[in-house]
């Protein structure tokens, strides 16, 4: 993601913001511009925005802002939808009854929108397809009864998750009880998505018979696939065709993981870049990185200059994590064969770029 400077005094802010920490302006996102722009009041319930992007025109705050705290994003005054562009495309909430679930919704709302935010500079589909019919991306964040577990998925467009894994608590026991390395909201919503664009994507399209030489048969039995993963646990050569042990599971899984592995390289490089990070090793035989910003965003780059970029980047981010402590940031060694799968979700994604149908 890139980074943001309030509009009224140069102060560096951030995508989560709401307020402008040194000048006290109000700050709020516009999708369409994807930017985060200081806000000037213009009467009671509009407000102009400064950004030069907005060219002073007038919003309104998104009604989940107004009334329950857990939204930044803004919706221009004209629009007669009262929610943005990323609360929308709710529909089923945490229930606010239970106090801690307005937090639990917070960190979703939080993870959600960062989604959303690389969906639309991807400029991947979001609404509604006619060219095949497909339908629009929407979220369920529910939580388990007495009677029923909620389970995490997706299914025709809509994605339910357990908001119980916006409990760090909670989260880090099943990261552990899944001999998982990485285990966040971001993630899940990363892999999920994976599958509304498999759908939308590749399904009943000419791209069926490529995604099948890389990552296998879908139409195997996927619940016999299930089971069999979670009874007997993933091949003992996994690593040499996935980027994850959940991968190994069947061709759907291996797609969903590869596909948020390819979303967290690109955000992870437009924040380096947006930085201006530059990494020189003292070492001579060491990979440097200019994260050039005209060149580490460039929407057409090559998958080959991205990796330039970022295996030194996550060599260095690991080595800081583990100088305060920390489990590595990047817990992922990628063979040539999961590189290749990687590879072809970008070029899909640039040939689908816009896409509507």
């Amino acid at each position: 993601m890139k980074t943001f400077y309030c509009d009224g005094c140069g102060s560096l802010v951030f995508f989560e913001n709401i307020q402008c920490l040194k000048c006290q302006r109000t700050l709020g996102f516009i999708p369409e511009l994807l930017d985060l722009s200081a806000l000037e009041a213009a009467d009671q319930y509009c407000w102009r925005a400064l950004a030069t992007s907005g060219e002073n025109r007038l919003y309104r705050l998104c009604a989940n802002s107004q009334e329950h705290q857990v939204c930044n994003w803004l919706v221009p005054v004209d629009d007669a939808e009262p929610h943005c562009q990323s609360c929308r495309l709710n529909e089923v909430i945490p229930n606010l009854a239970d106090p801690a679930n307005k937090e639990r919704w917070f960190k979703l709302e939080q993870a959600k929108r960062r989604l959303i935010y690389t969906l639309l500079n991807l400029q991947l589909p979001l609404t509604e397809g006619t060219n095949p019919p497909s339908p629009r991306l929407h979220f369920r964040f529910l939580a388990d009864s007495a009677n029923e577990a909620v389970i995490t998925g997706h299914q025709q467009g809509l994605i339910t998750l357990n908001i119980a894994e916006a409990d760090d608590p909670e989260r880090e026991r099943r990261r552990v009880g899944f001999h998982e390395p990485y285990r966040t909201l971001l993630g899940h919503l990363r892999h999920e998505v994976a599958h509304y664009y498999w759908d939308r994507l590749i399904a009943n399209t000419q791209h069926v018979q490529a995604f099948r030489d890389h990552f296998g048969d879908e139409t195997q039995d996927y619940a016999a696939a299930l089971k069999q993963h979670y009874e007997s646990g993933p091949p003992s050569d996994w690593q040499t065709r996935h980027v994850s042990a959940y991968a190994s599971t069947h061709p759907w899984e291996d797609w969903a993981e590869t596909w948020a592995h390819y979303l967290h390289i690109v955000d992870t490089l437009e924040t380096a870049a947006s930085f201006g990070l530059r990494l020189q090793p003292r070492h001579p035989n060491a990979q440097t990185m200019t994260a050039d910003p005209q060149n580490a965003t460039r929407k057409e780059q090559s998958f080959d200059n991205m990796l330039q970029h970022w295996w030194p980047l996550t060599y260095a981010l690991n080595a800081l994590n583990r100088g305060m402590g920390l489990p590595d940031l990047y817990p992922f060694v990628l063979s040539n064969a999961a590189l290749d799968k990687v590879r072809f979700v970008h070029t899909l994604v640039l040939q689908s770029r816009g896409t509507s149908g």
